[in-house]
């Protein structure tokens, strides 16, 4: 099987970048030929600039690269799929994809916003944030909220209040995620291992 690239008259197919950590759709470029190869050699997401007129490694200038996991693509043989570990934001506005423009999220969209929004608070330490104040008062404090937020969760469960279950929940999950950030394990490790436990 091989790529149709004469489908379209101007030899370009359209070329889909989806985060290999959080299955989000990044971006859309086009790839010819020779940046479809140039692609496999480097492992360096490559396309035809249709606006420069000629081949353009994503992240050339700002740095914000795409490595390449894995490549697939359609039955028609006309659309290519890369699967990307993303360096730094994909869109050149600084959002993580470049299609934020949302009219619905998803429930696995909004749970991985709010870790993503976790990250970045570990990252950037903004003033007057919660998030900022667990991370300088250090992973014995952090492991002391998860622990509390459990406490009450585990309450709430017995209390046989659905909202304020919910409510408990949601606290023990994010503070979770703050303990997933300090401790330096991805979320992604956590699904990984939730499918071996299901094969």
């Amino acid at each position: 099987m091989s790529l149709n690239f004469s489908k379209y008259s101007d030899n370009l197919i359209p070329t889909i970048i989806q985060s290999k950590t959080s299955g989000k759709v990044l971006m859309l470029g086009f790839s010819s030929a020779q940046s479809y190869e140039k692609s496999k050699e480097t492992r360096n997401a490559t396309f035809f600039s249709r606006s420069k007129n000629r081949l353009w490694i994503k992240g050339e200038e700002s740095g914000n690269t795409l490595h390449i996991e894995s490549i697939k693509y359609d039955c028609d043989e006309d659309t290519l799929l890369y699967i990307c570990t993303p360096k730094g934001a994909t869109c050149h506005t600084g959002s993580t994809s470049c299609f934020f423009n949302n009219e619905d999220k998803t429930d696995a969209e909004l749970l991985w916003g709010v870790y993503e929004t976790v990250l970045s608070r570990k990252k950037e330490l903004p003033e007057n944030s919660y998030v900022t104040s667990l991370y300088k008062e250090g992973l014995d404090r952090i492991i002391q909220k998860v622990g509390e937020e459990a406490i009450e969760t585990v309450i709430a469960a017995k209390n046989d209040d659905k909202e304020e279950f919910i409510g408990e929940f949601a606290d023990l999950l994010f503070h979770m995620m703050v303990l997933l950030s300090e401790k330096e394990i991805t979320l992604s490790e956590i699904v990984a291992k939730f499918k071996s436990r299901i094969k």
